[in-house]
């Protein structure tokens, strides 16, 4: 069995180029709809990191002209859910189980989320929850919002 989910291998065979991230991007939407509502563009993928960036679109915006806190919640869980892409075996299987979520400042620019897993957990049989951090960002590079979201893994059937 190979090392990499599927989802992690398509990314590094495609993420050479920016048409290459683009059209990765746009398969991560389209595997999982609600996701388009940020549209979502991956830029980093890695065990225990991946960054997307979402523009400010009217999509996204609330009531007073800032980027809804219910949609940066959405890119938080597309970053979280690539970053498991990533980091969990394709023995295993994951599934988002809880989120905690501080809005920190108003979200008035595109933004970026960034997991990190520090360190990488390791994965055995017994099933086991991943608490992991998300940081929401502006351009200016100020977290807005700040996202723990708790991922259960369990090893395949």
């Amino acid at each position: 069995m190979s090392s990499q989910t599927p989802t992690f291998a398509l990314w590094n065979k495609l993420s050479g180029t920016s048409a290459g991230r683009a059209l990765f991007s746009l398969g991560v939407s389209l595997k999982a709809p609600y996701f388009r509502t940020v549209l979502p563009s991956v830029r980093e993928m890695a065990p225990g990191r991946c960054v997307v960036t979402s523009p400010k679109w009217w999509g996204v915006r609330n009531h007073i002209g800032t980027y809804h806190a219910i949609a940066a919640c959405n890119l938080a869980e597309v970053a979280m859910g690539m970053v498991a892409e990533a980091t969990v075996p394709p023995s295993h299987r994951w599934l988002p189980k809880r989120m905690q979520v501080e809005y920190l400042a108003k979200a008035e620019t595109s933004l970026r989320a960034v997991a990190e897993l520090d360190p990488v957990p390791e994965f055995g049989d017994e099933g086991q929850e991943i608490d992991v951090p998300v940081d929401v960002l502006d351009k200016h590079g100020q977290v807005v919002v700040r996202a723990t979201i708790t991922t259960w893994v369990t090893r395949r059937k």
